[in-house]
């Protein structure tokens, strides 16, 4: 099974962006903690980053007929990429959304997210540990749903 793990602007600051919400671990700290996690469980799994629409937009499309699965964080992109949100339904495959914070209690401009409706699932506010949570779910639900 093969996952691809797709995370939006300013992720890779992690660590420095308002740690107070955040917390102190950086990206590189998440991408470890991914990669071992899906070790542990037999999945194939590939961590991306990018700062720009486009690429994530990319990086989806990629996707198709090659990766069973999608965790994404689209970061702010959540709030506003229709472009994000076409990319997913172009390809049909199962995704699940994350947000470290829990974006529902935050800023009311937060309270919009464009690509939920593309998605199997949302895990909002359980920090890293929702990767970990969205990975688990997506493989279980690939292998029950093929």
């Amino acid at each position: 099974m093969k996952i691809r793990v797709i995370n939006g602007p300013n992720l890779n600051m992690l660590g420095i962006r308002e740690p107070d919400i955040y917390g102190r671990q950086t990206y590189s700290d998440l991408a470890d903690m991914i990669k071992e996690h899906a070790d542990k469980i037999g999945t194939d799994v590939e961590v991306l980053q990018s700062n720009h629409e486009g690429d994530l937009v990319d990086m989806i499309q990629e996707c198709y007929g090659k990766i069973d699965g999608i965790v994404i964080n689209p970061g702010a992109y959540t709030h506003t990429s229709v472009a994000i949100y076409d990319a997913a339904k172009a390809v049909s495959i199962p995704m699940i959304e994350v947000h470290i914070s829990d974006v529902d209690k935050r800023e009311a401009f937060r309270q919009t997210s464009y690509i939920r409706a593309a998605c199997i699932k949302t895990i909002t506010g359980h920090g890293f540990n929702g990767y970990i949570e969205a990975i688990d779910f997506l493989k279980k639900y690939i292998e029950e749903n093929g």
